[in-house]
This record gives C-alpha cells, structure tokens and sequence, in this order.
C-alpha cells in the first residue's frame, strides 16, 4: 500500500517547511540563540505547517546536538520523532477536540510534573487547542504560567481567538499562513518529479486551486488525480471530470458572450453548464474568480509575471483580450451580481434559475438604478466619445485605393430601390452635337473637370478607422436581432465615411441590393455603438460594389449578375429611331445609320457614364426577376404576355 504523499513528504526540519518564512526564520534563530520560550502558540488554516512545525520544534529541542535549528536525523531522538518514526514517549501529542475537558487539563498537570525518561524536553503539543473548555484552561493556567524548566508546551489552533486570553498571553504567538500559487505549483511539480508521475501543466493550477492554498488538501487532491491515472499520466480532463470544476473553455464562452452583449449565447452556455452535469453554484464561483482575474488584469497587465495570477501563458493571453473588451465599473457589477447571486444560491432549490436570472441582470444594466448599472452605461458613453476621439487623432486618407472602383451606389433615404449615382447634369455646350456625315476620325473628349476639392472633415467626426475597430461589435447587435441580417452585413466592408453617410463596399451586387432594401437594423446597430453622427443628425448607408473599370482597372471576384437594358437618357438625334430588333418569321432587323456615335456591341446589357462607371438606374434595379425574363424574351424573340395577348 502506498503511503499518502502528505505523509511522505511531511517536512523534517525548518528549511523543508515551504512558505511559512516569517516563522521558521524566527524559530530557527531563537534556538541558535537558545532564547526559545516555554509555550508556543501556532494558529492558521488547516493544512498549511502547524503541527509539522511543532514536531521538528519538539526533533530541534532533543537532538543530540542541541537545541539546534537543523536536527542531524540520526540520533534516536531524530529517528523516533521522523515523520515516519515510531514516536517518542518525551514527545506526547494531545487532540483537544476529544480531550478538552477538565478532567483531562487535571490528567496532564498530574503527568508534566515527572522528568522525561530520555531526552532533554518534555514537550506537549495540544492540537486543536480552541477545542479545550474554559475550565479545562483556567486548570492548566498556573502550569503553563509557570512549568518545569523541562516541560515545552506547543498549543496549535485554527481559531486563535477562542483559546483563552490568559492563556495566550502566556505563549508566543506565531500566525501560520495559506501558501500563494507562486510557491505551492513549482512544489508540487517537483513533487511529481520525484514520483516519476507525467502531469499536464494545465492540471496544477486546477489541484492548486481545489487544495485553496492548503500544503495537505494540495497534496491529498494531487494524490487522487495520480491514483486515477492512465499509462497518458494526469490529463486536463480526467482533473476536471474529477474535481468537478469547470472547464475553462466554458468560462471563455461565457465570457466573449457578456462582452459582445450575446444573450442566447450566454443562455446557450448556461444549457450547456446544466448538460454536462456541472453544479450551477460551484460555475457561478468559477465565473467570479475569472471576474476578478480579469479585474486584477486590467490594474496590473503583468499580474501573471508578478505572481498575482496563476494560469498558463496562453491562458493569460485570453484573459488580456477579454479584459481590454470591458470597463472597470462593469467588470465590478458583474461581480457583485455574481457574488450576490452565490448568496442567493444557498439552499435554493433551482439553482440553474437562479442562475439565468443572475445573467439577465447582468445583460441589462439599464434595468437597475443601481450606482454601478450607471456607471456601466456611462462607461459606455464613454467608450463612443473615445473612438469619436481617436478618429479625430487620425489622418485622413482622402485618395481611394487602386482597383475599387465606386459602381454602385444606394442610399437608405429611397429604400427598397438601387439609383445611379448622382452626376452633374450635361450643360447645352457639353451636349454632342449630331454629325451629319460619317467622320473618319473620332474627335478628342472634352477634357475633364476637376472634381471638387472634398471639405475637410470637422474635428471630432468619425472615420473609416474608427468605425472598423467598433465593426465587430455592430455585426454583434445586428446578430442578436436577426442572424440573416448579420449574414448580409458581414459581407461589407467599412470603406469611408462621408458626413452623416456610411459607405459599404461589396463583393457582389446581390448582397448589396438585400443590404438597401433592409438597413433599418444595421443603422440602429450603428446608431446604439457610435451614436448619432452629429447633434440631431441621423446616419445613412451607402452600398457600392466593387468591379471593372471598362478598359482597366481591377477585376471583381465574380460577375455581377445581368441587369437588362435601362431606358437610356433621350438624346437628339438625327434618324430619330433605333434600329429594328430581328423577330422569327419577321423582317431582318434593319442597320442601325450612320452616326458620329459608334453602336454599342449587343453584349453590352450595362450602361457607362462617360468616366466609365457602372450606372444602374432605377427602374430597371426595381425590376423582378419576372420582368427581367419577360423582357429579354420579348427581345430576342418577340414574345408577348399571355394575358396581354387577351386583352387585346
């Protein structure tokens, strides 16, 4: 049979004792000096040295060659009182919760008085001590005021306030301390070492925090994980399947879903909590101690060098990410409503509601009049005021990157229609006179006016950049109202902003056409993140679609979709008609006469302003794929509508 690894690995001398630093370097230095007192009273949790320390106190008291700080280990004082020796008959170890009263305070006072049989000291070590009676102590005053100069009396409690002040202030007091992460992981790690047992690194910080800072509980926990372990060693999810806590990877859900303000995946983590089996409470518990990890991580960004967080480095890494998305005052709240909830939780007996509600409030800060639900939403305010800020901070880039041309273009104020873009109006002298006779050479264009120079953008107002770092959370809102939506919009990129007006750039003309028809959604995402473009104002959107120039430029990434031919802008001509189209059984389709304006190829469904921009105009946008059909037909082959037909 194995021996427990606490019992294994109890400390044998002073140095062996890890983490309990401002006692033993007392101790130590009071038995070089040989000013060591009569009483001692060690006090501290559970688990973390006290009666270890009490029994190389009682190994340094009757070594052969002291009272020393470091016992040699061999004498038979040494070896007897060895964490796996037989005892000492001098050495005489008292469980005060089973021998607190007075009658047995009366039983030890009959016995101190008698010499030890073979050592220097008799030493008494009362455990549990706040456990003896008040009669019991007021017995055992007068010898612990005044013992024999060969009796030692050692008194180790976890509540040093219930021992009696008489008592006490007879003894020296040394406070005994949880051992920090920092210091228990590399133990423990070497102790696996030592057993020659493989531990996945993320399984310490999980034993580290189950044993809650205890040496013993550590070592009891570290104990059954290696007794369940496979030929693989301890793995990260045999730890969490045993111990009961929760995976990380659900707390990382949890979470990303409060940052992005995602309610059914805050609900959806909660289902999935309750599926696999987890306490509600002891997920509640795990939460907040990533609250507050996140909070110490937002104070002190190189909390996990400094030792005040302890997790593995990609670990850390997530939690940076996660705690740059939240404010202060939130990240407090929400603790708050967590550590109220797990007060709440006691004795319930639905504790998953309690849970989700629990969510709920902490999704809806604007629900509670609480001083740290408006610090929240001024939080927010605020946040919007910075990126109006930072873009202001910004330079501006006035010239449009090569190969993206502006083809499309579809503002919200006409909804559920596409319009060409705005163009200035030809003047009589730009109009092209029609020519008579057939010239053999084209005349050269008219040169082009310079575009107006663009008014600079006023301090404070928002840009492209600005608006890209806030994109992710806008497609959140957008998705938590209706995925499909969400869908269209990711498909978008954030080209500029022009006054009050978001321009989108897309890939494909269909997303585009389904973004204007529907933006109401998108603009009050945009208007929830940002706020109004201006006091008063309102924003729009403006869907272009990238493509090819006609002689150059940047080819799109698929075709756009054909558009039939548009009612083109009447135009003086001198035959007066457009050429006949030819029909089955019909008269050949007549030529087209000569004109200074060369005749457009047949495959050319689209019409070109004179810059070489797409222009599609709204008639034919509004157009369903019905009427599309109908009038191709009606094109290549004369066809006519049944109904139409009848009626005539």
């Amino acid at each position: 049979m194995a021996l427990a690894l606490y019992r294994k690995y109890r400390p044998r001398t002073f140095a062996e004792v890890i983490g309990q630093e401002h006692v033993t370097e007392p101790l130590m230095q009071a038995l070089r000096s040989g000013r060591f007192n009569h009483a001692y009273l060690f006090s501290g949790p559970r688990g973390c040295g006290k009666t270890s320390s009490a029994r190389i106190l009682a190994r340094s008291l009757n070594c052969v060659k002291g009272p020393t700080p470091e016992p040699c280990g061999e004498c038979d004082s040494c070896v007897a009182l060895a964490p796996d020796g037989p005892g000492s008959i001098d050495v005489i170890e008292i469980d005060a919760a089973s021998h607190g009263g007075v009658d047995d305070a009366r039983d030890l006072r009959e016995r101190a008085i008698f010499a030890p049989v073979s050592s220097r000291y008799k030493v008494y070590v009362i455990d549990e001590a706040h456990m003896v009676s008040s009669a019991g102590f007021n017995a055992l005053l007068k010898l612990v005021e005044e013992p024999p100069d060969y009796v030692k009396f050692v008194f180790a409690t976890t509540e040093p306030e219930k021992v009696l002040g008489t008592i006490k202030s007879r003894t020296h007091h040394y406070p005994f301390r949880l051992i920090p992460p920092g210091t228990l992981r590399p133990y423990l790690e070497q102790l696996c070492e030592r057993e020659g047992v493989r531990v996945e690194p993320a399984v310490f910080p999980l034993v580290v925090r189950a044993g809650g800072g205890s040496v013993r509980d550590s070592l009891s926990v570290l104990d059954q994980l290696i007794a369940g372990a496979g030929p693989e060693g301890v793995t990260y999810a045999r730890a969490v399947a045993l111990l009961g806590v929760t995976d990380v990877a659900l707390i990382d859900e949890m979470i990303d879903a409060f940052a992005a303000g995602d309610g059914a995946a805050v609900f959806a983590t909660v289902d999935q909590v309750a599926e696999a089996g987890h306490d509600p409470r002891r997920f509640a518990s795990d939460l907040l101690g990533r609250l507050r990890d996140l909070i110490v991580l937002q104070q002190v960004p190189d909390a996990g060098g400094k030792g005040l967080l302890d997790a593995p480095d990609d670990e850390l890494a997530r939690m940076a990410l996660q705690a740059e998305r939240f404010g202060p005052a939130t990240l407090s709240r929400m603790a708050d409503l967590v550590h109220d909830g797990l007060t709440e939780m006691r004795g319930t007996t639905a504790p998953r509601l309690l849970l989700e509600l629990i969510c709920a409030r902490m999704l809806l800060p604007g629900a509670d009049d609480s001083a740290g639900a408006l610090l929240q939403r001024l939080e927010r305010m605020e946040r919007r005021i910075a990126v109006t800020s930072d873009a202001a901070a910004e330079p501006e880039v006035t010239e449009r990157p090569a190969g993206s041309p502006e083809i499309l273009d579809t503002s919200t104020p006409s909804r559920g229609a596409t319009r060409p873009r705005s163009q200035p109006e030809p003047t009589p002298a730009e109009e092209p006179a029609p020519a008579k006779e057939p010239t053999p050479a084209k005349e050269p264009a008219p040169a082009k006016e310079p575009a107006p120079a663009k008014e600079p953008r006023p301090p404070g107002a928002l840009d492209a950049a600005a608006v890209r770092r806030v994109w992710d959370e806008i497609l959140g809102y957008v998705g938590r109202k209706r995925r499909a939506a969400a869908a269209v919009a990711r498909e978008a990129t954030v080209r500029e902003v022009d006054g009050d007006t978001l321009v989108l750039l897309f890939k494909h003309l269909v997303h585009a056409n389904m973004l204007s028809n529907a933006p109401d959604l998108l603009l009050e995402a945009v208007h929830e993140v940002l706020g109004p473009p201006s006091p008063g104002g309102k924003w729009q959107i403006r869907c272009e679609v990238s493509g090819q120039r006609p002689g150059g430029g940047t080819p799109a990434s698929a075709p756009p979709p054909p558009v039939p031919p548009a009612p083109r802008r009447a135009t003086p001509r001198e035959d007066g008609a457009w050429p006949t189209t030819a029909t089955p059984g019909g008269p050949p389709a007549s030529p087209p006469e000569s004109s200074s304006e060369p005749a457009l190829p047949a495959s050319v469904d689209e019409e070109f302003d004179p810059d070489g921009d797409e222009v599609v105009d709204e008639p034919a946008a509004r157009q369903t794929s019905e009427q599309q059909a109908l009038h191709l037909l009606a094109q290549a082959l004369g066809a006519e509508k049944i109904g139409e037909l009848d009626n005539r």
